[in-house]
């Protein structure tokens, strides 16, 4: 069974994806440089990267802040879409390039199964199936 996922990347400044989507988020910015030990061989060089994160079009952040249109990652970490600066006319640190819907599961069309779905549909993949 091919179990190969195919990935469209979206510009985020052409189109953002669905409230709550979770999505697969393509993230730049530049690693900290204040590394005085010289530990870090990253310090201070620019990254491109993958994170999962959802789509929200309103956020309340820890400090109450509001955030419109923004990528939020499991740590809570709020990014705007590239080129978008926060409401409060700051830059935003790590704007997010591009995104990507998540793959379905694998041997499906779809992204959630539950139930005996759920299960018949993990055997198939798995080759368990009866």
């Amino acid at each position: 069974m091919n179990m190969r996922a195919e990935v469209e990347w979206v510009d985020s400044r052409q189109r953002l994806p669905e409230d709550g989507m979770p999505v697969a988020a393509a993230i730049t910015g530049r690693f900290a440089s204040d590394d005085v030990d010289g530990r870090d061989p990253n310090a201070g060089q620019e990254f491109w990267l993958v994170r999962p994160m959802y789509f929200t079009t309103r956020h309340f952040d820890e400090d109450g802040r509001e955030y419109h249109d923004c990528f939020v990652d499991s740590d809570g970490v709020v990014r705007l879409p590239y080129g978008r600066d926060r409401e409060d006319h700051q830059i935003c640190d790590d704007p997010i390039t591009h995104w990507a819907e998540l793959p379905t599961l694998p041997g499906t069309t779809v992204h959630y199964l539950v139930g005996e779905e759920a299960k018949t549909a993990r055997e198939n993949a798995l080759g368990e199936g009866t």
